[in-house]
């Protein structure tokens, strides 16, 4: 299984970037898709995750309103629209695949999903 996070990069307070993460080796329509993000000395958070067919979404309350996941299954690939950026956005980014459907456990625990990416930067100035 690979989940190849892209879309990363520089970008000035109330600026956009949309990540994107292509998935293979797995049926990609079977897994609910999470984003997460990591600064340095702390813990990886979840930013928002999105059930099987697109159907349920959650949203970590910093971000609601600001943030988009979506997911297109022809495509194995899960995006996160980035919107009004802040500098407390800074920070690297992963993708990550939970077989355990959406109502089952807590698509906010990482220790939930079963499959990682490698991580994309996400570096917003102010």
């Amino acid at each position: 299984v690979q989940l190849q996070a892209s879309g990363g990069g520089l970008v000035q307070a109330g600026g956009s970037l949309r990540l994107s993460c292509a998935a293979s080796g797995l049926t990609f329509s079977n897994y609910v898709m999470g984003w997460f993000r990591q600064t340095p000395g702390k813990e990886r958070d979840v930013v928002a995750a999105i059930s099987w067919g697109g159907a349920n979404t959650y949203y970590a309350d910093s971000v609601k309103g600001r943030f988009t996941i979506s997911r297109d299954n022809a495509k194995n690939t899960v995006y996160l629209q980035m919107n009004s950026l802040k500098s407390e956005d800074t920070a690297v980014y992963y993708c990550a695949a939970r077989s355990l459907r959406w109502g089952r456990g807590n698509p906010r625990r990482g220790d939930e999903y079963n499959y990682w990416g490698q991580g994309t930067q996400v570096t917003v100035s102010s």
